[in-house]
């Protein structure tokens, strides 16, 4: 009976592996490959405009000759910018001419850089920390929160045009899980900026959202009222006061 009831047990768990695996494969997956659309395919015409291509010559200046594959990044950053926050295809081919580099050399950059967005994002993209820490501390129950309140999905733009949601890799600030970044388009994709909002809460989130959508300017940093930037809540119980020097070095006579 044990034995039957364990065996059932072991399979139940294996189906929900099995489960959770192709569904956060499907998102990951998401992330690497291409379907042509309307709106984005190799045949669409696309070049740098006349100011851009100003631009282009200044920053291959910062490449020897023969390292301008280097450039990628910045060209591609640079292509994002003109074409509205986000990067067809068309545009990474543009990249790869001007580089003269293979095309899939780009790709492989774009698909592993998470500020390149090879789809269309809103005027604020919402993106959740999806890192192991962030995981363990509720960044998925934040992205739900996001996505339910919104009435949208993961890499969906919404019907108002201002918010998309999508997922970025390690905001490198894990002791103020979980963490979203906003990346905030509405001066246009040239004056886009990040705002980094930690220690939320799916209520917390769900607020912001309401005040971005109100034009309205968060407060960034941690949202918790009880810790400064990185601080423990109530204050540091160490380190109150300036080290003192080490007893071997002669401090003063350096």
């Amino acid at each position: 009976m044990l034995s039957r009831l364990a065996s059932q047990r072991l399979i139940e768990v294996r189906q929900a592996f099995r489960l959770s695996s192709q569904v956060y494969r499907s998102f990951s997956t998401a992330l690497n490959y291409h379907i042509d659309g309307p709106d984005n395919n190799p045949d669409l015409p696309w070049e740098f405009s006349e100011a851009n291509k100003a631009k282009v010559k200044g920053i291959l200046s910062h490449y020897p000759s023969n390292y301008k594959q280097s450039a990628v990044i910045p060209l591609l950053d640079l292509a994002q910018q003109q074409h509205g926050g986000w990067l067809p295809v068309s545009a990474m081919n543009a990249v790869a001419k001007v580089v003269g580099a293979a095309p899939i050399r780009v790709y492989e950059v774009a698909t592993f850089y998470s500020m390149f967005n090879r789809s269309k994002v809103g005027k604020y993209h919402l993106l959740v920390c999806g890192t192991t820490p962030c995981m363990i501390c509720g960044s998925r129950e934040i992205e739900g929160a996001v996505l339910k309140h919104l009435g949208a999905e993961r890499n969906e733009v919404t019907k108002d045009g201002l918010f998309s949601v999508g997922e970025m890799e390690c905001m490198g600030c894990f002791v103020n899980a979980p963490m979203i970044a906003v990346a905030d388009y509405t001066n246009g994709s040239e004056g886009y900026m990040y705002n980094y909002y930690e220690d939320v809460t799916t209520q917390r989130v769900v607020e912001i959202v309401e005040m971005l959508r109100k034009g309205e300017k968060p407060p960034v940093g941690t949202q918790n009222p009880k810790r400064i930037m990185s601080g423990p809540e109530g204050g540091n119980t160490t380190l109150l006061s300036d080290p003192k020097p080490p007893p071997c070095r002669d401090l003063d006579a350096c």
